[in-house]
């Protein structure tokens, strides 16, 4: 139950602030607090949420209540490098730096998951039916004659 995004324009140091609010946290209680967190990470972070909640549900059949936060890893990607003009015809260096978040939930109760859905009996291993006698030829052979008896 994971999920990670890469390359999310926001810098580490910054995610990290947002990441520690939510950390051991239940799934519920955790996108509640960063539905309100008014930060720019704390919305990149509700999605990644939310993908690996998708991910639990769909892959691990477990409920969103059931889920908790067990790791929230926020590491420094790639730096674009960016310059600034200056006095004297010189230029200062500009960093925009890149974060990377990885997301593991895991389970309250291990043992309470979301009911598993029924799949259909498979059919009988038997032989199979035998096709028409009358074949799309015999058909139009039939027709053509009895058109024309109706004719005379």
């Amino acid at each position: 139950m994971k999920a990670t995004l890469r390359h999310a324009r926001i810098t580490p140091k910054k995610a990290n602030l947002i990441a520690s609010l939510v950390r051991n946290k239940s799934v519920i209680d955790a996108l509640d607090i960063l539905k309100f967190t008014p930060k720019k990470g704390a919305n990149i972070l509700r999605k990644v949420i939310a993908s690996a909640v998708a991910n639990a549900e769909n892959n691990d059949r477990q409920t969103r209540s059931n889920l908790m936060i067990k790791e929230i890893l926020v590491t420094e990607g790639v730096t674009f490098k960016r310059s600034i003009p200056v006095s004297r015809g010189r230029a200062h260096p500009i960093l925009k730096r890149n974060s990377h978040f990885k997301i593991a939930l895991a389970a309250i109760n291990p043992t309470e998951s979301a009911p598993k859905i029924a799949k259909a009996p498979k059919a009988p291993a038997g032989k199979p039916k035998q096709p028409n006698p009358k074949t799309k030829e015999s058909l139009q052979i039939d027709t053509v004659q009895e058109s024309k008896k109706s004719k005379k």
